[in-house]
C-alpha cells in the first residue's frame, strides 16, 4: 500500500476514534512509517492515538512525537504527582505490594521494579495514564513468572547428575522468589552446583544455602 493511501487511512481512523481531537494531531508517512505530531489533552489520548494508528493496514511502525497539553493547564508539581502515583498503585489490588518504584521528572513517570506477570506490568501503566499532570510514562518494569519448586528442583538435580552425583539428600523449598536449599552433600563442589542451579531458575531472586557436608 502506498504512503498516500496509508496517510489518508490513518487520518480517517483518528477522526473516527473516540476521545481524540484529531484536528490537533499531525500525520506524516514515509515507507509505511507513520510520524504523529501535534498535541492532545492528556496522556491517555496519546496512547489511544498510537494504538489507533498501529491498527491501520499498511502501517509498518509509529514514531510518536505528540505533546500532552492539559486544557486547564493544571500546575501539578513532580513531588505531588509522585505522591499521587504512589497512592494509586498502593490502592490497586492487581499490583503486588512494594514491587514497583517510580520517579517523576517534568511530568514524565519512570517505572521500575519486577512483577510476576505481564498483565500486572500493563496494569501499572493503565492505572497512571489518566492522572492529571502525567505527560509520559516510561515502563521499565520486568515481568518474571514466579519460581516453581518443581522446576528449581529439576535444574538442581540435572546439574548435579552431570557431575556424576545422585542428589537425593537435597531438599528445595520455594517461597515466592526465594529458594532455600537444605540437606547435605558429599563435597562442597556439589553445594556450589546446587546453589548455581537455583539461581539459574526463572523467577528466583534470592537463594538461602543451608546445605551441610555428609549426612
Amino acid at each position: 500500500m502506498d504512503d498516500i493511501t496509508v496517510h489518508r487511512h490513518v487520518l480517517d481512523e483518528l477522526e473516527y476514534a473516540p476521545m481524540i481531537d484529531a484536528a490537533q494531531i499531525g500525520v506524516t508517512v514515509e515507507n509505511g512509517i507513520v510520524t504523529l505530531t501535534g498535541h492532545v489533552r492528556n496522556y491517555a489520548e496519546k496512547g489511544i492515538a498510537e494504538r489507533v494508528t498501529l491498527r491501520v493496514r499498511g502501517v509498518r511502525g509509529v514514531v510518536e512525537r505528540i505533546e500532552v497539553r492539559y486544557p486547564d493547564n493544571p500546575s501539578v508539581g513532580d513531588e505531588a504527582l509522585a505522591e499521587r502515583c504512589a497512592r494509586v498503585l498502593e490502592w490497586d489490588v492487581r499490583i503486588p505490594e512494594d514491587s514497583v518504584t517510580l520517579k517523576v521528572e517534568k511530568g514524565c513517570v519512570t517505572l521500575d521494579g519486577c512483577v510476576p506477570y505481564y498483565h500486572q506490568k500493563a496494569a501499572v501503566d493503565k492505572a497512571l495514564r489518566r492522572l492529571a499532570g502525567v505527560t509520559d510514562i516510561v515502563n521499565k518494569i520486568a515481568a518474571k513468572p514466579p519460581a516453581q519448586a518443581t522446576e528449581v528442583k529439576s535444574r538442581i538435580l540435572a546439574a548435579l547428575r552431570r557431575s556424576a552425583r545422585d542428589p537425593d539428600t537435597i531438599r528445595v523449598r520455594v517461597d515466592g522468589d526465594k529458594v532455600t536449599l537444605d540437606g547435605c552433600v558429599d563435597v562442597w563442589r556439589e553445594r556450589e552446583l546446587a546453589e548455581r542451579a537455583a539461581w539459574s531458575a526463572p523467577g528466583v531472586r534470592a537463594v538461602e544455602d543451608r546445605l551441610t557436608l555428609a549426612c
